[in-house]
């Protein structure tokens, strides 16, 4: 976590970021317009790959040794990290979440994730985990609304954390969590989404970090599967997985990842998004 591992980013260098990130947030937004009942995790995959592509870049995730698809597919109580498979499709009610990234031939990485909720289903089961993929999000929102203010980087963790305690009883993941982007997806620092004793590096301009909340409607104690990668909870309890790229310059934040720059998910907060100028 240290000052001098932090590739600090230039106002030019974000706005070419902006691009992998709108090309990420794309995708992401292809693959939930798909979702419906019978559709298996390997063709929303397919179709995730194939925006990618369309303007021109190419998925990152493929970039990590030993991981095959352009996004992790992670269903009920799997968490994080689920691999995409033709034998794995979705019902109703199931509760969904979608990591994807974006590399532009410029070499400038994009990364994001959504849960989401499969129409149908029990009624109140849905309900729940609703209910669980909205604190997810609104976790996230109020970390993001977090870096506009900071001066240390837990600052972000902190109003994750107090956010979710807000809404309920959910375990928080303590071992995946958030991170730096750039010319690599997973870049220093780390961005915890609970509070540490370390109040974590200096906040400056050119700061560029996914921060993603990984939450449970249990207990945080997961396990990772035989397949090596999913990452499940142990007691059987729904997850959610919410995750936006967010670049802090001289100007204000700017949510990378998302088409309108995080208009939307600030407002609550009083706060507007800053697009870089030149």
């Amino acid at each position: 976590m240290g000052r001098e591992k932090i590739t600090l980013k230039t106002n030019a260098e974000i706005l070419l970021m902006r691009e992998a990130g709108l090309i990420t947030g794309r995708a992401l937004e292809a693959v939930k317009k798909a979702i419906v009942p019978g559709i298996s995790t390997l063709e929303l995959d397919a179709i995730a790959e194939a925006t990618i592509e369309s303007f021109g870049a190419k998925s990152n995730f493929k970039l990590v040794a030993g991981y095959h698809h352009t996004i992790c597919a992670s269903i009920n109580d799997e968490v994080v990290h689920g691999i995409p498979s033709k034998d794995r499709v979705l019902a109703a009610g199931d509760i969904i979440s979608i990591d994807c990234g974006a590399i532009t031939p410029a070499g400038w990485n994009g990364d994001a994730a959504f849960s989401f909720v499969v129409p149908g289903g029990d009624e109140a089961v849905s309900a729940q985990r609703q209910a669980l993929s909205d604190a997810c999000e609104a976790s996230l929102w109020a970390g993001i609304a977090a870096l506009a203010t900071a001066t240390r980087l837990n600052e972000v963790g902190r109003a994750v954390e107090k956010s979710i305690r807000n809404s309920g009883r959910y375990g928080i993941l303590q071992d995946y969590i958030g991170h730096g982007v750039g010319r690599s997806m997973h870049e220093d620092p780390a961005v915890f989404n609970y509070q540490t004793r370390d109040l974590g590096p200096v906040v400056e301009p050119g700061l560029v970090i996914a921060i993603e909340p990984m939450i449970t409607a249990g207990s945080e104690k997961v396990r990772i599967l035989a397949d090596e990668w999913t990452i499940s909870t142990k007691d059987g309890s729904d997850g959610s997985h919410w995750e936006h790229t967010v670049a802090l310059h001289s100007g204000g934040i700017w949510v990378l990842t998302a088409e309108d720059g995080g208009e939307a998910g600030l407002a609550k907060y009083g706060l507007k998004p800053v697009p870089v100028n030149l």
